[in-house]
């Protein structure tokens, strides 16, 4: 299998109606800013796309609408994390038939199966789509309570040819470390992805490529420090790497309402969440608002679709 790389990759948001049912046109429009502001490729629907809120027809609905909509231009990751295997299985068998590029999962919701049990969700995943690869998508402040390691790693590349890398969230450098330093040798294109922006310590560790949410609010911010790492010029990356923490602080602790009234402020208005979650209050939007304000690298870019 070739090896596929997806370099910066765009988690495009999900938007609804007033009735909370997908907008397919206007993902369409999102989907297309995404491929004109420079990402690598796009995955979705991601947790910022509400993916835990999507039924398993919507979310196959999405994947198979962002294929079309790319048209060819850029690969599409599908997500296809459940709590039962064989439904997750079966979302990764529909993105392989779609015509996605490579599919990326996480822990089973809910569920903190052992070891043993967590493997085999994994490989009868990944076996479910033997022609794409297949990245695990580690995010423990999410989904608390199983661990991914890197003895698990090395077990499902020997069982799972098309197993391609971990997109990291965990920001835990110790398994990191260990991962690049016995993954690679196990499958030489093993890949790291960095499932933050931060990617400076990501790079250093040996990421190739990154997951980034706030590429919506700030694409060229989030282009010019992938970019800087990729060529391992760390130290010269470290000023966007500050101004992407800054905007990371800002919007982090509304979580996908506060990314949704960010990119509103950015003139690209992606609806609100769909219930349960709920817009930020007139407050959270005029403090998020002032933040944006000071942020240099946010005056810089530019607004609107």
């Amino acid at each position: 299998m070739p090896t596929f790389q997806p370099g910066l990759v765009h988690t495009p948001l999900t938007p609804f109606t007033h009735e909370h049912r997908i907008d397919l046109a206007w993902l369409g429009k999102i989907i297309d800013f995404h491929i004109a502001n420079a990402a690598d490729s796009l995955a979705l629907p991601m947790h910022v796309g509400e993916s835990v809120s999507l039924s398993d027809g919507e979310k196959r609905e999405v994947i198979a609408f962002a294929i079309k909509q790319a048209e060819g231009r850029l690969p599409v990751i599908a997500h296809v994390s459940d709590a039962g295997s064989e439904i997750a299985a079966a979302l990764a068998r529909h993105a392989q038939e779609a015509g996605a590029a490579a599919i990326v999962t996480t822990t089973p919701y809910y569920w903190t199966p052992p070891p043993a049990m967590l493997l085999e969700h994994f490989f009868r995943i990944g076996a479910a789509a033997p022609r794409l690869p297949f990245f695990i998508y580690y995010t423990p402040e999410e989904m608390p309570g199983t661990k991914i390691t890197a003895e698990l790693c090395l077990k499902l590349i020997e069982q799972l040819p098309n197993f391609a890398g971990v997109v990291d969230l965990s920001l835990d450098w110790q398994f990191t470390i260990e991962l690049m330093t016995y993954a690679p040798r196990a499958r030489r294109d093993f890949q790291l992805l960095s499932g933050t922006e931060h990617m400076v310590s990501a790079r250093a560790i040996g990421a190739t490529g990154l997951f980034s949410p706030l590429a919506g609010v700030a694409p060229k911010l989030v282009r010019r420090l992938y970019d800087l790492c990729r060529k391992d010029a760390l130290f010269e990356a470290r000023e966007a790497q500050e101004e992407v923490a800054a905007l990371r602080h800002s919007i982090k602790p509304g979580g996908v309402a506060s990314l949704k009234a960010a990119m509103r402020e950015m003139g690209r208005d992606c609806g609100l969440p769909r219930p349960p979650l709920q817009p930020l209050d007139e407050t959270g939007i005029e403090k998020l608002a002032a933040a944006l304000r000071t942020m240099t690298a946010i005056r810089a870019e530019r607004r609107g679709w």
